[in-house]
């Protein structure tokens, strides 16, 4: 893992997937943060910043997600996003 652009892999626990309230909890990190976080389902990449991008990748139950941060607080939002996604958004 880069110091600069790290990355890690999380899961997609939530039974419904990534519908709009997980969305919704993981922008709230994101833009807490100074860092630009991408998500890749590997066939496409969007901005965390944004709920529509994040909806639009159909993330199911099971589904590995890469989020990739850049900038000063880069390892922090990762961070919270991975405890997020551990928390299963708080379901459980």
């Amino acid at each position: 893992m880069s110091s600069e652009n790290p990355m890690i892999s999380v899961a997609v626990n939530h039974p419904h997937g990534l519908h709009a309230r997980p969305c919704l909890a993981i922008v709230n990190i994101v833009r807490k943060h100074q860092a630009e976080v991408t998500v890749n389902n590997g066939r496409q990449m969007v901005n965390a910043a944004s709920i529509l991008e994040l909806m639009t990748l159909g993330a199911a139950p099971g589904q590995t997600l890469v989020l990739s941060a850049k900038g000063p607080e880069a390892q922090e939002v990762l961070t919270g996003l991975a405890r997020l996604f551990a928390s299963n958004f708080g379901l459980f």
